[in-house]
């Protein structure tokens, strides 16, 4: 199951934190929602050094949604 993380209106390092601890519990599918650009950045760079693909996906709002997968 994917779990989804929602970081709009959070600036780094709280969504790179987020995304870690539920990298720590275990999850191997997360979605995060995020409307900055540092935190998309800084999210993917730091999932796909945990062995994740990233694939981002552009929704309505400014909102971008990414797609953690190992």
């Amino acid at each position: 199951m994917t779990k989804e993380i929602n970081t709009c209106g959070l600036s780094c390092p709280q969504p790179v934190l987020m995304v870690h601890e539920a990298i720590r519990a275990g999850e191997g599918e997360l979605d995060v929602l995020t409307d900055n650009e540092a935190s998309r950045e800084n999210v993917a760079r730091a999932a796909e050094k945990q062995g994740f693909s990233v694939t981002p996906v552009e929704l309505d709002g400014g909102i971008c949604r990414l797609e953690l997968r190992r």
